[in-house]
């Protein structure tokens, strides 16, 4: 996606947010905001199902030295 961080996204998501929560958009624009949130929210998940294996991974290795 773009080469976009966590950071950006959710910084894009919080905004994408704060428009359709005021209700002064059209009906095209708030769907295709719409639409860029749940891609912005696919990607921050995936980013955070990544981090979390890396985390898991991380955490079974100093488990495994730690026995030794």
């Amino acid at each position: 996606m773009e080469n976009l961080t966590y950071e950006q996204a959710s910084k894009e998501l919080e905004q994408i947010v704060a428009k359709l929560e005021s209700g002064t958009l059209a009906m095209q624009e708030a769907g295709k905001l719409f639409d860029r949130g749940q891609e912005l929210v696919q990607f921050c998940y995936s980013q955070l199902n990544s981090a979390k294996g890396k985390l898991t991974t991380i955490k079974e290795q100093l488990g495994n030295l730690i026995e030794e």
